[in-house]
Order: C-alpha cells, then structure tokens, then sequence
C-alpha cells in the first residue's frame, strides 16, 4: 500500500490572500489531503500540491468576481473553486451545485465545519436545477467540461447580463475559438480571456470570460425560464 503523500506547510502569502480565514483555509486544504483523497474526490498525487495548483489557483479568482452577488459554481466537486471563492470573499452568495451524492455529503460537512453560512450546496445537474435555483449573477467552474458543453449548462443557470467564469489551463484560446458559435446562439456578447493572481501563483491562472445579455441560454431557454418562473410563483400562493 502506497503511504499517503504529505500536505506541506501553506505558503506564506496564503496568509495575505485569506487573511481572518487562513486558519479555515488550511483546514479546508487538510479535509482535501484527508477525507478528500480518502472518497476519490482528489488524487493522492495532487495533495503537495494542493495550496498552489488548487486553493490559491482559485482563491485568485476573487480578483474579477463583482462585490455582493450570487454566485453558482457548478460541477463543484471538491469545492473548487467555491470553497476558496467563499474563504476570500463573505460579501458573495454561493451556491456549490454537484450531481454525486459522496461529494455533496463532502461540501456540506466542509461548509458547516468552516461555518460558511453565505454557502449554499445543492444535489443535482445544471440542467436539471432550473426553476429550482434562482438565477446568478456569476457562474464558475472548474476541471468540469470543454467550454462549448459547459456553456450549455452554465450559462442558462444566468441572470440577465451575467457572467461565467470558467478557470482554463493552457487550451483556454482554443476553447474559445471552438465554442464561439455555441456560445453566440447561447445568448453571449462578450468573451475575454483574463490572467490573474499576480504575485499569488505562478503560473497565473487563465480565466475565460462569458459575458451574455438579456436572454442567458438564448431563445431556446426562454421558454423553459419562463415556464419555471410560473411555475415557482404558482407554488408560492398555494
């Protein structure tokens, strides 16, 4: 049996970018090394690694989430990049939607031991869960799915002129070029493609940008959106 590799120390600037929250962080980073390896949700290779390739690579996603709005980040997993996206910033709603129950049962023990009461962890698929789940200002990810298929599911789950936030390696160009007409009739009017994290990682961690416009999802989710929308407001009054 291969001996457990071990989690190194936090990195000295994990200190600057959580601050009143380093303590929960590097208790977040010891339930992943831990419980995280334990219940297939993390790779026993990835835990010395785990601070920069994983927590700061997605704390630094702060950088361009607006202040005080809700946030989906969809195909959580682990609770990358929610959890460290909650640590940094209380001022955001989030929601961490999964579909697998082993990882659900996983955030919410990490939420409610870190007593991240602006967290929020629903069970389901993003395609499943509208109506259900109010519509956000921001959709994040991670590691989940090319850009065009995770489009599909993350951009419907928008408010009006939202925004996704995808977290890419070095394909995110690619992905892009190759998702521009998914994207186009899903309702997008502006991609970029943004580095952040100067002085926290290196390399920086690429994000992909997505903004839409009035109709997230595009004529096809219209619809459907509406339909929820009747459907929420006729359960209300009974």
């Amino acid at each position: 049996m291969t001996e457990a590799a071990e989690l190194p120390p936090a990195p000295e600037v994990a200190r600057e970018v959580f601050g009143d929250r380093f303590a929960d962080a590097v208790r977040y980073a010891e339930l992943l090394a831990e419980a995280g390896v334990q219940r297939g949700l993390i790779g026993p290779r990835e835990v010395p690694r785990l601070w920069e390739r994983h927590i700061l690579n997605c704390a630094v996603l702060s950088e361009v989430v607006p202040e005080g709005v809700t946030v989906c980040d969809v195909g959580s997993g682990a609770g990358l990049p929610g959890i460290p996206l909650a640590l940094v910033r209380e001022d955001l709603k989030i929601t961490l939607l999964e579909p697998l129950l082993r990882r659900t049962n996983f955030l919410t023990e990490v939420v409610e031991l870190l007593g991240l009461d602006h967290v929020t962890v629903v069970r389901g698929r993003a395609e499943e869960v509208m109506g259900k789940v109010p519509p956000v200002h921001v959709v994040t990810a991670r590691a989940v799915a090319p850009l065009d298929r995770l489009a599909t599911w993350g951009i419907p789950l928008l408010r009006p002129y939202g925004e996704m936030l995808a977290l890419k390696g070095d394909t995110a160009e690619e992905e892009l070029k190759s998702a521009a007409t998914a994207l186009s009739k899903l309702g997008a009017v502006t991609t970029s493609i943004l580095q952040v994290g100067e002085g926290v990682v290196d390399p920086l961690s690429t994000v992909v940008r997505v903004e839409v416009g009035e109709s997230p999802g595009g004529v096809r989710f219209a619809a459907k959106r509406a339909k929820a929308a009747r459907t929420g407001r006729a359960r209300r009054r009974r």
